[in-house]
């Protein structure tokens, strides 16, 4: 199987297969966060959840950090990867736990959501330095496939993440604050695996380290406006052109995202345990179309550009999407998570590659953090037309019409830059 060959030319590098590691543990323990928050938010017996409150926890959560997100570019530019990778699973441990302390003592919501901000910001750093650091761990030959795996690879580890919790549950931890405590465990356990690498391993060089905070925070806005005029120069207007695209479509992700959780808390489940089980099976299923488009991309993106690989991903959602979705059944809406994830994730990995090998090192720490606010504010934006649209059920045709339309307008824009 070529994925498996694959796999193995890159654990050769001992570099990759430890930074591999730090992901594998961080995003498992981003998974087990997150479907914990998720059960407390929108399955617990005593929240009437409705698009309106699930909207506003992702703005919550989410924004804050897209306005200070390229800030924390500039800075990952200039500190030790390795150290931000260190230092940032050991912050979120402590913030894991501080949010087990909030659950079981009935803190206030905004109490809650503070803790969770945190732990969601802290957590974008970190999943930027691993964006940052892969090309100080592999060489350009083998940058597509490190880009195929290694993200997919995280993507797989979260989801396994959310699948141990429903483990947990199984084997009668009916507590939400056990599962966050078992993610603040593999936050921990991430911190450590990035002790095996060395301090220099990562980047950046040298010469681009500042190691002044006030220095690098003063000199912040003028280098986010280089990174902007360097991301917006004649060769890197593919990677603007796939940072776009890869935008709409997260905002398509997003407003799906709102509804599946709205048909599995009140229209395809009667109890909070089996809405929670038809979450799990759905994120599971998702899963596997992560899997796919690592197997697949590499080849596609290879004979096609990942331009046109990019138009492919968005006209295939386009097609399926409304097909599988409107029935607002349990297995089409199945099927469809397994599409999106291929489509989706097969997409970013084309994206990652392009943004990856355009962007010259000194910039990357900052086009990454701003590819972040991209995707943060796509999302936040898809919840807020989602909670406009859905009612209470969750079952909105103009909500699964629209995101068709976006889909088709992505694919026929990325297909014709491509002939371009």
């Amino acid at each position: 199987m070529a994925v498996v060959r694959d796999l193995r030319v890159l654990l050769r590098f001992q570099g990759f297969r430890r930074l591999l590691a730090v992901r594998l543990l961080s995003q498992g323990a981003d998974g087990v966060y997150q479907i914990a928050l998720a059960a407390h938010v929108v399955f617990s017996p005593e929240r009437q959840a409705s698009p309106g409150a699930i909207a506003s926890a992702m703005a919550v959560l989410l924004l804050p950090y897209s306005l200070v997100g390229p800030f924390a570019g500039v800075l990952l530019d200039r500190w030790r990867r390795r150290q931000v990778l260190l230092y940032g699973n050991v912050l979120r441990a402590g913030l894991a736990s501080a949010t087990v302390v909030l659950m079981l003592g009935e803190a206030p919501d905004w109490l809650f959501y503070a803790s969770a901000l945190c732990v969601t910001a802290v957590t974008r750093f970190v999943l930027t330095g691993l964006s940052a650091a892969l090309p100080r761990v592999v060489d350009a030959e083998r940058l597509m496939i490190a880009n195929s795996l290694s993200p997919t690879a995280g993507t797989l580890a979260a989801t396994a993440g959310a699948g141990l919790t429903f483990v947990v549950r199984i084997m009668g931890a009916d507590s939400d604050a056990v599962v966050v405590l078992l993610g603040a465990a593999l936050y921990l356990c991430a911190a450590l695996a990035s002790l095996r690498m060395a301090r220099e391993l990562l980047g950046p060089d040298r010469a681009l380290v500042r190691p002044r905070l006030t220095a690098a925070v003063a000199e912040a806005a003028r280098d986010l406006i280089a990174g902007v005029r360097h991301l917006a120069a004649p060769p890197r207007r593919e990677a603007a052109r796939a940072l776009a695209a890869m935008s709409l479509m997260r905002f398509c992700y997003g407003a799906l995202l709102v509804m599946l959780l709205m048909l599995c808390r009140y229209a395809l489940a009667s109890e909070r345990g089996e809405g929670l089980a038809l979450l799990g099976l759905a994120l599971g299923v998702s899963g596997a179309g992560f899997f796919a488009a690592a197997v697949v991309t590499p080849w596609a993106a290879g004979r096609l550009g990942p331009g046109r690989w990019i138009a492919v991903c968005a006209g295939t959602a386009a097609v399926l999407e409304p097909a599988l979705g409107l029935p607002f059944a349990t297995v089409p809406l199945l099927i469809a998570t397994f599409v999106l994830g291929l489509t989706t994730q097969g997409a970013k990995i084309a994206t990652d590659t392009v943004v990856q090998a355009t962007v010259e090192d000194g910039f990357r720490g900052r086009i990454f953090s701003v590819y972040d606010v991209l995707f943060n504010v796509a999302f936040v934006g898809a919840a807020g037309v989602a909670a406009l649209m859905l009612p209470p059920d969750g079952r909105s045709t103009p909500l699964v019409i629209t995101v068709a339309v976006t889909y088709t307008s992505v694919a026929v824009a990325m297909a014709r830059f491509g002939r371009q």
